[in-house]
């Protein structure tokens, strides 16, 4: 049985799909000569019945008579002009003296040489004149390449010839380097000789196994491969052997290359046909997006080694193309190549050489590919017409000691060569992905950018999930405040690249309890309502509550009155904002709160500089919500969208780090559940548990290592002050099973204890002095309350900070810059900059209303007087109810009545202010 299950497994995999045959058989042709014209121009009188001579002379396709198969019917000869005869010559073509065919050579070549490894090449043999769009379409559908980032595409001499050693290193590594980092693809003339064989072994010494990955392709002459017959055959796998015979005029297939494209014309053992269609396939490649979100196309850059005369006019052919093509050549490799570094260096300062040179030059020509004078000049005149495009030619050698890598000279050349703009030169870059480039090249001074082009560029960043470019243009001074906007956060999960799978809109179905629409564009609400569903509990997203959504719809109201466009950029009806009023008004707000700030006294200069300042701009930010913590919002929107290099890059950035890991500890673990319930993939759950237990590691080092330095303000980070209902949600969340070992309970109750005295400061009888100060206000001014050192460790509200409430502290007025030390509403009304005076009204200020405040403001307080308060009701209602009740209602029953009604009314609005922050059917998950 299992015999059995085998061989049916690999009839399977051997046999070809109907489709896939018939679109090949149906698309690609070969070519075969149809009529045999001699090559000899003297023949012999017997011919064509002489038997000896059929065997002797051959067709001007390369075959003698019995090679061809398919001759018209008769003898289908035709003779050369013989002088004097009368009778015109005929020339042979491909046009005129082939037929195409349907194509019986493609498949998969199974090379097996002497070390006993095998490769395996896919190949297709075409005829000469096929379509690039189709290649391109064989390459990418039917072979499933991946799309080239970039095209290298290597020319030289066909024959086998010596490399030095540091040339030969610097070729394969800076070849195979430049290819791997990029995703690019590799043209060759694919056999195993001469530069096609170098490439063959660089592929082997530093490329890779992985066929997807090893995009090296041979565009080769079909008449040129020895042992043709073996690679006959549909769609199968076709045992071939790279070593052949060495007197065979023939060349073997490397057989290192991945691809092979069999460029067939209908001639035998003749050179050049396959040049045609690979120029072609490059230029059509080259109009081909590098990268779906950027409209830059994918570069070609030509690598010269050693090479013929032939090399001259190729070269010629690409720089002088547009857009021109850049020629990279590796100096000291021979021949052509050491000819063009030559003239380049020669030439660098004066375009002409002096006579005395010139003369020597020619001579070296000459005598290096054994030429007639005439023909040295010719050729030296096209080496002089490379130098007029000199800007397109980058020479590389390898024996200079300040010479950089090859493969990043490879790029720079490609980049520097096409004549591209900064901008476009960073998008080529960034899809390469090679942040190197980009800082050494691109990001340099004294280069000129476009409005808008660097955050185009951190916007392509981030969804293409390019870490080094995020950190590179922070690096070079790109502020998350001037970038992030609510169009581009949202578009950011709305992007359908990278390991989404749609993940992020089933939870959004999920938590809307219906069928989103195919072009559905999630929102931040959205998005703050799978935040609360995934952390379930009491706990509330910044982006769902009520606040944050009046400032949202009043931003998208805004925009559309004054042409916001979808980039998130203010158009011209917003220009005229304040420069810090633009920057401010992005919309940012964090999901989780944050922790206060250590205290530090300021100068009373500088104080008064800042409220000068905060004064200024108090009516410019009248209307535009404050939102803060950028980073935060881009780091919980990698963890949604489970990119994980990208989210711990930014939780190194911003503030909170143990409860922002301990936040995506908490989403990544909910997101692995709701992977297993939904019956996906299990390898994603265990990927989305490892990334919990990632983050949930760096929560515990970073609160192991805040215990070691300061117990007390390690307990700060554990909690942050939130509404009632939703109070101790972070610590819950951060008393977890991973951090419950840092957490002594003596701890936690002087945590809460803080939390729950506010800013009052009793060590004894504190029940008694506060029901004492509830029934004699007076007796207020005689308790003792923290200093703002003490206060500046309290836990602050996000929601505070973010739309200016006022939580009862002296520095809550100014939150806005975070700053505990510039005073209070009092302070701001009577204060003059000159005068000496604001202390003692501060002073003044704080011991009466600030007092009052604070004292009933204090939750301890707010229950003693609630618990009063009831007592209280409880009494009056048990006497309205014992005692005989009047026509008309008595004082108690009023106060009974009004007590009633009031707890209605503040029922009612908890409820209502809870509904309007959950939308309908949006559950919260326990």
């Amino acid at each position: 049985m299992d015999f059995c299950k085998v061989h049916l497994c690999a009839y399977m995999k051997a046999a070809p799909s109907t489709s896939r045959r018939s679109w090949i058989e149906d698309t690609f042709c070969k070519r075969e000569c149809i009529k045999f014209i001699p090559a000899c121009r003297d023949l012999h009188g017997c011919y064509p019945t002489c038997q000896v001579c059929q065997n002797l002379i051959r067709c001007c396709c390369g075959r003698l008579v019995g090679e061809h198969t398919c001759l018209q019917t008769g003898p289908s000869v035709s003779s050369r002009h013989v002088p004097g005869s009368g009778q015109e010559e005929e020339e042979w073509s491909v046009g005129c003296h082939t037929q195409a065919s349907t194509t019986n050579a493609y498949g998969t070549i199974d090379f097996q040489d002497s070390a006993g490894r095998n490769c395996h090449a896919k190949y297709v043999r075409v005829e000469v004149d096929a379509k690039a769009e189709t290649l391109l379409q064989l390459m990418l559908g039917e072979w499933k390449m991946e799309r080239p980032k970039l095209l290298l595409t290597v020319h030289g001499g066909a024959d086998n010839f010596p490399l030095p050693l540091k040339v030969r290193q610097a070729f394969s590594k800076g070849l195979i380097t430049a290819a791997l980092s990029t995703g690019a693809w590799i043209l060759t003339d694919g056999i195993n000789t001469g530069v096609s064989r170098y490439v063959g072994e660089a592929v082997k010494t530093y490329g890779t196994h992985d066929l997807r990955k090893r995009n090296a392709v041979g565009v080769t002459p079909w008449g040129i491969i020895d042992n043709q017959s073996d690679l006959i055959g549909r769609d199968g796998l076709r045992p071939y052997q790279p070593v052949g015979n060495p007197l065979s005029k023939r060349v073997r297939l490397n057989g290192l290359h991945s691809h092979f494209l069999l460029v067939d014309d209908g001639t035998l053992g003749k050179h050049g046909c396959q040049l045609g269609i690979r120029r072609k396939l490059e230029r059509h490649i080259q109009l081909q997006k590098i990268h779906p979100r950027l409209n830059q196309g994918v570069p070609v850059v030509c690598v010269v080694v050693e090479g013929g005369p032939d090399i001259v006019s190729l070269v010629l052919e690409y720089v002088s193309s547009v857009p021109p093509v850049p020629v990279f050549i590796f100096e000291g490799s021979g021949r052509v190549a050491d000819l063009l570094a030559f003239l380049h260096k020669q030439t660098a300062m004066d375009r002409q050489l002096a006579t005395d040179i010139q003369e020597d030059f020619l001579q070296r020509i000459a005598g290096m590919f054994g030429l007639e004078r005439a023909d040295a000049r010719q050729l030296y005149s096209l080496l002089m017409e490379c130098m007029d495009y000199r800007q397109s030619i980058t020479i590389f050698d390898s024996e200079s000691e300040d010479q950089q890598e090859a493969d990043c000279a490879i790029l720079t050349a490609t980049l520097k060569g096409t004549k591209a703009s900064p901008a476009e030169q960073l998008s080529t870059a960034l899809a390469w992905d090679r942040a190197d480039i980009a800082n050494k090249h691109i990001l340099v001074y004294g280069q000129h950018w476009q409005v808008g082009s660097l955050e185009q560029a951190m916007l392509d960043a981030l969804v293409m999930d390019r870490v080094g470019f995020v950190k590179l243009l922070i690096d070079n001074g790109m502020t998350m405040n001037r970038f992030l906007t609510v169009s581009r956060l949202e578009e950011l999960y709305n992007t359908q690249q990278g390991p989404t799978d749609n993940f992020l809109r089933h939870l959004v179905e999920d938590v809307k309890q219906t069928h989103v629409p195919k072009g559905y564009r999630i929102s931040l609400i959205d998005v703050g309502q799978v935040i609360e569903y995934l952390i379930g509990g009491a706990y509330q997203s910044t982006y769902t509550q009520k606040r944050f959504r009046a400032c949202y719809h009043r931003l998208h109201a805004h925009g559309k009155e004054s042409g916001w466009d979808s980039s998130g950029h203010l158009t011209k009806t917003d220009s005229t904002l304040h420069p810090h009023q633009r920057a401010k008004s992005t919309l940012s707000g964090p999901p989780f709160f944050r922790t206060a700030q250590p205290y530090k006294r300021k100068d009373r200069s500088v104080v008064i500089t800042d409220l000068k300042r905060d004064q200024q701009q108090t009516s410019e930010l009248a209307d535009s919500p404050l939102f803060v913590y950028n980073f935060n919002d881009l780091f919980v929107w990698a963890v949604l969208q489970r990119r994980q290099q990208m989210a711990l890059f930014l939780w190194q950035h911003g503030e909170q780090a143990m409860a922002r890991a301990t936040v995506a500890c908490k989403l990544y673990r909910a997101m692995a559940y709701e992977v297993r319930q939904s019956n996906m993939d299990d390898t994603t759950a265990e990927q989305l548990k490892s990334y919990s237990m990632d983050f949930g590691q760096l929560a515990v080092d970073v609160l192991d290592r805040a215990f070691r330095q300061n117990e007390r303000m390690a307990m700060k980070l554990l909690t942050s002050e939130m509404e009632s209902w939703s109070h101790f949600t972070c610590l819950q969340m951060a008393v977890s099973s991973r951090l419950r070992p840092f957490v002594s309970h003596s701890c936690t109750q002087m945590l809460l204890t803080d939390l729950w005295t506010g800013r009052l400061n009793m060590r004894k009888n504190s029940w008694f002095k506060i029901i004492l100060s509830i029934l004699m206000p007076p007796a207020i001014v005689l308790l003792e309350f923290k200093s703002q050192a003490e206060m500046s460790h309290v836990p602050q509200s996000h929601e505070a900070l973010q739309f200016g409430w006022d939580t009862g502290r002296p520095e809550a007025q100014e939150r806005q810059n975070t700053d505990t030390e510039k005073g209070s509403v009092c302070w701001e009304r009577f204060s003059d900059p000159v005068a000496e005076s604001i202390t003692p009204i501060t002073k003044q200020c704080f011991l009466w209303t600030r007092r009052l405040y604070e004292f009933y403001n204090a939750p301890v307080v707010k229950f003693w007087f609630h618990t009063m308060s009831y007592l209280a009701f409880l009494m009056l209602f048990s006497y309205t109810v014992l005692v005989k009740m009047e026509d008309r209602p008595s004082t108690q029953e009023w106060l009974v009545i009004a007590y009633i009604i009031s707890t209605a009314v503040e029922k009612t609005r908890e409820v209502s202010e809870r509904c309007s922050c959950q939308s309908p059917g949006s559950p919260v998950r326990s």
